[in-house]
């Protein structure tokens, strides 16, 4: 089929207000964005993310005295709050996993995680084929994976290298230097080169992904997001008076960390990407990339099965 030629219309007819229409409703329906943090126990997950929506949205799960119980690595828990910024509503869901990693035998750890983000995929494709669907399925699936690296400032662990591999297979994995201001520039930097090393050499695509629908600008944006990756960041809900004004930092006997100067820790670029450039994205990749393919695997698989039924004579 031939593509139709563009005309333009002699005068105007109003279909143009289409994207305000678009924008009233989304604006009035709120928007879903859901992440799950993954990393061992003392990291600071719960933190960073504070940091990221400005707003008290999890406790930290580490443990606080000696003699608290370690928590099992399998446990895992969804938290929900609606942020409001100026009119716009986004229902953030977070999955915390503690304690990732931590134990002696972390054979096979990983499965939770792994079947829990399988487990949002089916429950939304259990809803899509149901004969009377919601009009608006409720998104659970997990659209971001932060995955917390402890900042050694020698390589990544065996173990993380498996898991981010089989991570990317079902989600957006988006890797972060945890407490990064336990390392020097140099450090920093020879530690975010040694983890690029690790990722090309064990075939680990992370995200974000290029695609022949983006244009020149998103593609050099991309670019320089693979540049920045893992982001080194520092996270803080404290506020630490630097030149007389209040910022959000840690003070330490050395000075402080202002964790949005962009020369202290990479926590900007980090905020920018997950919120102000790539949002969409990675909703929409999570829905046309990792959904599609867990989709289209388990509807073949049904049709195998009846395929394979025998006929009734």
């Amino acid at each position: 089929m031939s593509v139709p030629e563009e005309i333009r219309a002699d005068s105007y007819v109003g279909f143009d207000s289409i994207t305000q229409q678009i924008e009233h409703k989304l604006l009035k329906r709120g928007f879903q964005f859901n992440v799950i943090v993954v990393g061992q126990t003392g990291l600071g997950k719960s933190t960073l993310i504070n940091t990221i929506f400005a707003s008290h949205l999890i406790d930290s799960k580490g443990r606080f005295s000696a003699d608290e119980p370690v928590r099992q690595t399998t446990e895992i828990q969804a938290v929900s709050h609606v942020i409001v910024e100026n009119g716009v509503k986004l229902r953030l869901n977070i999955v915390d996993t503690p304690g990732y990693g931590d134990q002696v035998n972390n054979e096979n750890c990983w499965d939770p995680i792994i079947k829990y983000i399988k487990d949002q995929h089916s429950a939304y494709l259990r809803k899509e084929l149901t004969a009377m669907r919601d009009r608006y399925i409720q998104d659970t699936r997990i659209h971001c994976c932060l995955y917390f690296i402890n900042p050694t400032g020698h390589s990544l662990r065996p173990i993380d290298v498996i898991v981010m591999k089989k991570l990317s297979e079902v989600v957006n994995v988006v890797p972060v230097i945890a407490k990064s201001d336990s390392l020097t520039m140099e450090e920093r930097e020879r530690f975010k080169a040694k983890i690029r090393e690790e990722l090309v050499y064990n075939s680990i695509r992370l995200y974000p992904f290029d695609t022949d629908e983006d244009e020149e600008e998103e593609v050099q944006l991309n670019e320089q997001i693979r540049t920045i990756v893992p982001f080194a960041i520092v996270g803080s809900e404290n506020n630490v008076i630097i030149d007389g004004r209040s910022v959000r930092g840690r003070k330490n006997r050395w000075g402080v960390v202002n964790v949005e100067d962009e020369t202290h820790c990479e926590f900007m670029h980090l905020r920018n990407f997950l919120t102000r450039t790539h949002l969409q994205d990675l909703i929409e990749t999570t829905a046309q990339i990792h959904y599609e393919a867990f989709r289209s695997k388990q509807l073949l698989a049904l049709k195998e099965g009846v395929n394979q039924r025998p006929q009734q004579q």
